[in-house]
Order: structure tokens, then sequence, then C-alpha cells
């Protein structure tokens, strides 16, 4: 079985740029970019559902930092939580 390397970068406004996170990120082998302009508060994020659809076991996940992936405390142990039985890297 081949395992995915997926990216995870977000911005918080239209008005920002992803190009800082993608260029930090790209010297990993990515097979699969999950990228987005959408406040972290908001629960509703469309590609980080998508990637915690898309992932498996064995997969890995970058983020080029926490804030990236929530906003909050809470909300990242809940999709932590809700990674871990897929054993991810």
């Amino acid at each position: 079985m081949q395992y995915e390397h997926c990216i995870r970068v977000r911005v918080s406004t239209l008005d920002q740029h992803l190009e800082r996170q993608v260029k930090a990120l790209e010297v990993y082998r990515i097979d699969k970019w999950f990228s987005e302009k959408v406040s972290g508060k908001n629960t509703d994020r469309p590609k980080l559902k998508e990637m915690l659809e898309f992932v498996r076991e064995g997969d890995t996940v970058y983020v080029m930092d926490w804030s990236r992936l929530s906003r909050s405390t809470v909300d990242l142990l809940r999709i932590i939580e809700g990674l871990a039985p897929y054993a991810l890297t």
C-alpha cells in the first residue's frame, strides 16, 4: 500500500496569501494539498473536512503551524482525536 503525504494550508481571509505556507512545505514529497481561505474560528471548513475524510492509516499530514489546523485548543483536540485511529504521522 502506498501512503499519501498530505498538506493542510489555510489563511483566514480572502486578502491573505497561501504562498508562504506553500513555499515552506513544498520541500516535502506531497501527494495531496488541502488549501482554503477561511477563518479558523468557523467550524465549517470544507477543505479540512475533505482532508479528514481522505486520510487513512499510515498517511502523513503536514501543517506549518497548529493554528492552520485550528484556532482553539478544543477544536484542535477534537481534530486530533478524530485522526488518532488512523496512526498518522
